[in-house]
């Protein structure tokens, strides 16, 4: 069962210092393996919980802009998730991309909500296509195969939205080799991207 969500202020020091899990090439095995041990037993759900929480949240937090709201809103796409995990059917895509989606509506709900609070029911002029969050799922991937220190630049930069600055000085290196970290992690994904396009 998915319990409360973890404190968000930070990621675990673990996770930022190079003792996050690598992914393996097995992750499409190990995905349909796990969901169909959430899908016989919920219980397990928790394991696809811990892989793709930080994804997820940080898709939402992206999108509101607020930690708490993030949150909360986070807190529904897995409740959403588990309790529809029955239904869930294996397609070969990343399990990501099904929560990914899942998130983006959402979000979406979220806008509509405000929107119809408001008087304007025009709700997220960006909810993405399936394409797009197909896109995405991947892309995290793939920033999470990158070197250690292009890992860590990306993820401090895109997720924890800090300046070149702050990074520099968190990693003590100059803002040059920040810049230079982040210039071959962007390379290296947009190859990764293209070669996966074709």
């Amino acid at each position: 069962m998915v319990s409360g969500l973890r404190n968000l202020s930070s990621l675990p020091p673990d996770y930022l210092n190079g003792n996050r899990p690598r992914r393996a090439m097995t992750q499409s095995t190990d995905d349909r393996l796990r969901i169909e041990a959430a899908q016989r037993d919920p219980a397990r759900f928790g394991e696809l919980y811990e892989e793709n929480f930080y994804r997820v949240y940080a898709y939402v937090a992206r999108r509101v802009g607020d930690r708490h709201l993030a949150e909360d809103l986070t807190a529904d796409v897995f409740r959403e998730a588990l309790a529809g995990i029955g239904k869930y059917q294996w397609r070969g895509v990343p399990f990501a991309a099904w929560l990914l989606r899942i998130a983006s509506h959402t979000v979406a709900d979220h806008f509509q909500r405000l929107g119809r609070e408001a008087g304007n029911p025009a709700g997220d002029p960006e909810a993405p296509d399936s394409a797009g969050i197909e896109r995405r799922a991947i892309l995290f991937q793939l920033v999470e195969r990158l070197p250690e220190a292009q890992f860590r630049v990306v993820h401090m930069r895109f997720v924890e939205q800090k300046s070149i600055r702050e990074i520099a000085r968190e990693l003590d290196r100059s803002e040059g080799a920040v810049k230079q970290l982040q210039l071959r992690a962007i390379e290296n994904l947009r190859a990764q991207m293209e070669g996966a396009n074709a």
